[in-house]
């Protein structure tokens, strides 16, 4: 079955099928499935566990599993099956959308973007599985670790109620903040990430298989880092608020606390940790990589320009368009690419997330191309800030079918209306659902004649 549900309905032409295709050739290539299978093995009769080639001894002690992110039931009903449920003791994860089949470990569906209260509840039971087995040097935590960690994961510090949680993550993510910024952040309010989670089942030796959707896969930014330890400081945080004007916006227990922290009367995020062991099994960059095999299978000639897109969402993609329109990257017909943008919001937005602006904004930048193209820009985890629809796909003919429906394309982005835009002119939103894994964005373009 495919993994975008409606490309029937989105193929209007062999070039449209063709980048489709690719685009799931990347998401199939990082599903969790996928990913852990090939990076994780279970010897069970001596209880030995691979990962990435590293072995651990695990016959001393329990297994126990905890963990969050988009990824994490899958993730979970997977690493039953290779470890085998009966050697497992027990579990918690919190994940997004559907529920997987699992025995042993509980998954808890948890808010996303913003946290709630069961992504809290969630966290407060993997917490609780310390006491409860008196959880000792021998035993062993994996830890599943996913993109959308951070807000899936919440556990406030003392003095900060989820209700701020909630409200200074709503404003940092309509205020361009990179990831890594608002991470900073977050990790200051929270018992659990900047490596606070991995130190708190101390002596327990902590495994975490990762799948990143970060930049550079940098660990400590991937899920805020709740098993990996922490460079960043309260003044880091008071600084990313002050950048972005929110210091004076934010709840007065935020700024409260970021003060006694920069004072030394909080205890910063842990800078050292023993026991924990981190693994990436998955990211952005292998994704490109089965998206660029799948082009070549299909006679392309396609290349990999990054892996690492990130900056404001509008100007990255009048950026690709130039440099296409300019001939940078003649002799390629096919070109790929990975990361994450940031948008920063006017006050009365409209619908639409980053994917869908990428798309439109191309839509008119990519107006003076003079041959037939195609491109594709979607969320791996199926959920471009609207659940269900991953992104979208524009081509050379959907400017003038815009134009022909008397639609007003720039009004529309300059309030950022990139989904009432793309569902109006038709044939453009690419619905997927809940994909069960999340590395990021990937984006497609095609620029060669209809053949």
């Amino acid at each position: 079955m495919s993994i975008i549900k409606n490309i029937d309905t989105l193929v209007t032409t062999k070039s449209r099928r063709h980048v489709l295709e690719i685009v799931e050739a990347g998401i199939v290539s990082v599903l969790p499935e996928n990913l852990l299978k090939r990076a994780v093995q279970f010897e069970k009769t001596k209880k030995i566990l691979t990962v990435n080639n590293n072995a651990f001894d695990l016959s001393a002690g329990r297994i126990f599993v905890i963990g969050g992110g988009k990824a994490d039931g899958l993730m979970a009903q997977i690493l039953e099956e290779i470890v085998g449920a009966e050697n497992i003791t027990s579990g918690t994860v919190n994940s997004k959308g559907r529920i997987p089949k699992t025995e042993k470990i509980k998954v808890i569906i948890a808010g996303h973007p913003v946290p709630d209260e069961c992504g809290l509840a969630g966290v407060n039971e993997m917490l609780a599985l310390k006491q409860r087995y008196s959880i000792n040097e021998n035993d062993v935590i994996i830890a599943l670790i996913s993109g959308g960690g951070s807000a899936l994961m919440p556990c406030p510090i003392a003095g900060i109620s989820l209700a701020d949680k909630q409200t200074i993550t709503d404003l940092l993510i309509k205020s361009g903040a990179e990831i890594s910024e608002i991470n900073t952040i977050r990790k200051d309010l929270s018992q659990v990430k900047g490596g606070k989670l991995g130190w708190y089942f101390n002596p327990a030796r902590v495994i975490s298989l990762i799948i990143s959707d970060v930049i550079g896969n940098d660990l400590t930014v991937i899920a805020s880092g709740p098993t990996v330890p922490d460079e960043s400081t309260f003044n880091d945080a008071r600084d990313i608020l002050q950048r972005y004007r929110l210091f004076d916006r934010v709840p007065e227990s935020v700024t409260t606390l970021l003060a006694k922290g920069c004072r030394g009367e909080v205890e910063e995020t842990c800078k050292t940790l023993n026991n924990c062991y981190n693994y990436i099994i998955g990211d952005n960059q292998l994704a490109l990589e089965a998206m660029l095999d799948k082009a070549t299978t299909i006679g392309y000639n396609a290349c990999i320009i990054t892996a690492e897109q990130k900056g404001d969402v509008e100007e990255a993609a009048r950026m690709r368009a130039r440099e296409i329109t300019g001939g940078k990257y003649r002799g390629h017909d096919i070109l790929l690419i990975g990361g994450e943008t940031t948008v920063r919001l006017p006050g009365k937005a409209g619908k639409g997330g980053r994917n869908q602006h990428y798309a439109a904004v191309s839509m008119t930048a990519m107006a003076g191309y003079p041959e037939d193209w195609v491109m594709a820009s979607a969320g791996t985890d199926g959920s471009d800030f609207i659940p269900d629809i991953a992104g979208a796909v524009v081509d050379s003919d959907t400017l003038e079918t815009a134009r022909r429906k008397n639609i007003d394309v720039k009004s529309y982005l300059d309030r950022y209306d990139s989904y009432t835009l793309l569902e109006q002119i038709g044939n453009s939103l690419v619905v997927t659902g809940d994909t069960g894994t999340n590395v990021g964005d990937v984006i497609v373009y095609l620029k060669s004649r209809e053949v």
